[in-house]
């Protein structure tokens, strides 16, 4: 297991918190930063939920977000709840918990100057008609879990915004019936809403919300396509709406989002909407740290994982694609960088497969990229292969350590990952070449990864197979129905084999008609593309693995595929794990995947 996960600072920069992998099993664990173990608290994650984020609402108390599928009346539905954790008594307080809706674990708003109250919005009913099922924002006292209410909810109001001094100014309307979406704002210092703009979803409009309110003014910044169609950082004045100035550009990419300071009065940073998820620092002491980090990992990646409220003290990450990497604790007065954790000690500073970008054409002429691994010490040359989809499929992979990956290719196999159609990473144009695709060219794209590899001689075509957790667990049982001939076998990790209502009908969402429509433009015929329907096509054997305790993906979907494919009289195994999460969180149930892995392509295509 990683040793630690969504490590965070706290605003002193004294105190760490994140998930850790304690006996097997992750744990959420708060610690002062020389892991001093009179300071350490450690909390069980709720059973069969899964962790959202973890942040530091102040230097002793940290906010817990979580979710988890419940039953509601005949439906699974998405629950969202959040609790605060106090370093110094370790006491556990949930917050809005015993609130009777959906969702109430929606942070808007947390303080910049120590106190503990925080802003939250929250359902207090399922039912849309009633009122209590629009969102009531409400201040919260995270160490006594007090609550008074704000912001009463508003019809059709789902989602709530406030300036960084904790006034709510903006809400955001949606109506599933027309799939159309508003703004309402409201000017500083008032408590009254007017609607400002509106987008129609269905259509892919875009609607303008801020990120950070300009004091005094009605503007505030947008992440926003300027006139060329490229996503910059713009001032608008949300009265008029109208555009005041283009606040920045990146020569490099679009925009994705934006890196604030501790109190959100300036932006330190942006995140680049590419491959690598590259963040461009504007602020010159993030700048400074970053060219230091830079100059100290020469051939890896350094990346500022979280930062103290004076920007003196981070937590860094460095790494490679063949290495898991470690953390440093950064002292940014001084320079001093000092080693914190390794993410995994099992592996240490052992290089594993060497990794690269290759770019090769899909079978209609369009360029797609790729992440090959190839194992240590062999020669490339007529190699077994493993093609792995990612999931998503709104995802990509990048030159990153890939645990699943790398275990493969340590047993001897070339790996290569294809970023299809439809991918992220390479701008808004070629994920939209993914509509209307999912089960055709998005198909057709992995299996030209198949093709390239043979032609560059890389792999042996007659020692193929495909391999996919989640999407890609999708994209591994359908490809050995759309290309029956050209895989030994397939691995299907908490895959969908049934496309519903919107995949994993999405937890009885209030969004729900839209995401059908965008699921719908990704495969008009729901059926048409569903392995469990076509079934008679399988010719390989297939293995499904799939955990109980998932709440992204359905166990059901694996279970139906198994008993299909067993009536069908198909070559089929089926590893459940009764304990075990969509991410495979506990170590023993690591474990187990991996060796399940393991034995059956040793089974079916034999590395050696």
């Amino acid at each position: 297991m990683p040793f630690i996960e969504l490590a965070t600072l706290s605003p002193d920069g004294q105190h760490f918190a994140g998930l850790f992998a304690v006996s097997g099993e992750q744990r959420i664990l708060i610690s002062s930063i020389d892991f001093d173990a009179s300071k350490t608290k450690i909390f069980a994650v709720p059973d069969e939920t899964e962790i959202s984020r973890i942040r530091w609402i102040n230097d002793d108390n940290i906010l817990v977000n979580i979710y988890g599928l419940q039953r509601v009346q005949t439906d699974s539905w998405y629950i969202s709840r959040m609790f605060a954790v106090n370093r110094r008594s370790g006491e556990v307080t949930k917050l809005l918990w015993n609130d009777r809706g959906q969702n109430a674990g929606n942070v808007i708003w947390t303080p910049s100057d120590g106190s503990t109250e925080i802003l939250a919005a929250a359902q207090g009913s399922i039912y849309s008609n009633e009122n209590a099922f629009w969102p009531t924002v409400y201040r919260v006292n995270v160490e006594t879990g007090k609550a008074r209410r704000v912001v009463k909810g508003k019809t059709y109001v789902l989602d709530w915004g406030a300036d960084r001094t904790g006034n709510v100014r903006i809400g955001i309307g949606y109506s599933d019936h027309n799939q159309t979406s508003r703004l309402l704002y409201a000017q500083e210092g008032s408590r009254s809403f007017k609607t400002v703009d509106r987008a129609d979803l269905g259509e892919e409009e875009a609607l303008d919300v801020p990120f950070m309110f300009v004091p005094g003014t009605d503007n505030g910044l947008l992440i926003k396509d300027d006139a060329q169609g490229k996503s910059v950082i713009m001032e608008r004045n949300f009265l008029t709406n109208e555009d005041i100035r283009t606040v920045y550009a990146s020569e490099k990419s679009d925009i994705a989002d934006v890196k604030l300071s501790y109190d959100g009065a300036k932006i330190l940073g942006v995140v680049l909407a590419d491959k690598n998820d590259t963040v461009e620092w504007l602020d010159p002491a993030m700048l400074a740290a970053q060219k230091l980090l830079d100059e100290a990992a020469v051939n890896a990646e350094a990346r500022i994982i979280s930062v103290s409220r004076d920007q003196n003290s981070m937590l860094v990450r460095i790494g490679t694609p063949d290495n898991p990497g470690l953390l440093y604790f950064l002292d940014a007065r001084t320079g001093s960088l000092s080693k914190f954790a390794d993410i995994n000690e099992s592996i240490g500073n052992r290089r594993l497969a060497r990794a690269k970008y290759i770019q090769y054409k899909a079978r209609d002429g369009l360029d797609i990229e790729g992440v090959l691994k190839l194992p240590k010490g062999r020669e490339a040359k007529a190699l077994p292969l493993i093609v792995m989809p990612h999931g998503g499929p709104w995802g990509h992979d990048s030159l990153v350590y890939d645990y699943w990956a790398q275990f493969i290719a340590d047993r001897g196999y070339a790996v290569i990952q294809p970023n299809f159609r439809g991918s992220t990473g390479y701008g808004n144009a070629f994920m939209k070449k993914g509509q209307g695709q999912m089960g055709f060219a998005m198909q057709d794209d992995i299996s030209d990864a198949v093709q390239w590899a043979v032609d560059e001689k890389i792999a042996d075509p007659a020692r193929v197979c495909i391999v996919g957790a989640s999407y890609g667990g999708y994209a591994a049982m359908w490809g050995i129905i759309k290309d029956p001939d050209q895989y030994r076998c397939a691995i299907s990790i908490s895959g969908v084999s049934a496309l519903r209502r919107e995949v994993n009908d999405f937890g009885g969402s209030v969004r729900a008609k839209l995401y059908r429509s965008q699921w719908e433009k990704m495969t008009p015929d729901f059926k048409a593309v569903s392995p469990l329907y076509a079934i008679d096509r399988i010719k390989a054997p297939l293995l499904l693995i799939h955990g109980k305790k998932d709440v992204t993906v359905d166990h059901v979907q694996s279970e139906k595929m198994y008993k299909a494919m067993t009536r069908a009289d198909k070559q089929v195994d089926f590893v459940s794990l009764p304990l075990a999460d969509h991410y495979f969180t506990r170590g023993a149930d690591r474990l187990l995947l991996l060796q399940s892995i393991e034995s059956f392509l040793y089974e079916h295509n034999p590395a050696y």
